[in-house]
């Protein structure tokens, strides 16, 4: 079918809109992609002084992968002093809950922050603003804690007509110990294969 002068007119508007579109889009992603990352990593920098113990490396610059995990390490004075990694529970009241889980070498929990949730306000975001929640997981190893919310007769409080979401965040953590307990060795001959100093230790201690 031959296009008339108008209708070829009209496609190459459309032709010049397209392309004009797409190199502002363009445009627009390689000058917004640095800051994004800068404040990424930023969030993540902030997330991790919250559960590491005190250190003088740039964890971020330490990260080592171990099973597909991302694992942070933090030295002081060349000594591991923690490990961080994310973890996600699936099986929040919302959807997924993304954690970050910081362990102690000997396997016990330093702390942990919730970087992403959709729980619902006033009722599962305790997981995030209940302080003495998020504290009360401090110093718990795989080692003499049920690691269950107390309706399921474990350890850890529940939420006032919240259950699901603490229980999911539990489990969550919980996973995260077995995951270093059964990985500890492949993870600090990495750690000490980059020239850390790190004391003999045992997965699964704390209370």
């Amino acid at each position: 079918m031959k296009l008339n002068r108008e209708q070829m007119q009209m496609i190459l508007a459309l032709f010049i809109v397209a392309a004009i579109s797409a190199i502002l889009l363009s445009l627009t992603d390689m000058l917004t992609r640095e800051p994004i990352a800068q404040a990424q990593r930023q969030a993540l920098h902030s997330a991790l002084l919250q559960v590491l113990p005190e250190h003088d490396n740039e964890v971020q610059d330490d990260l080592l992968e171990v099973d597909g995990r991302a694992i942070y390490p933090a030295r002081l004075h060349g000594r591991l002093t923690g490990l961080a990694w994310e973890v996600i529970a699936p099986d929040g009241y919302s959807g997924s809950i993304r954690i970050l889980v910081g362990i102690h070498p000997d396997g016990h929990v330093q702390a942990i922050r919730v970087t992403e949730h959709k729980e619902t306000p006033g009722l599962g975001d305790g997981i995030v603003h209940n302080k003495s929640w998020l504290d009360s997981f401090h110093e718990r190893g795989l080692s003499g804690v049920h690691w269950a919310v107390k309706k399921d007769g474990g350890d850890f409080d529940q939420f006032t007509g919240a259950t699901i979401t603490p229980r999911a965040v539990v489990k969550a953590v919980k996973g995260a110990l077995v995951f270093y307990q059964s990985q500890q060795i492949k993870i600090l001959d990495q750690i000490n294969s980059k020239t850390a100093v790190v004391a003999p230790s045992a997965a699964g201690g704390g209370k």
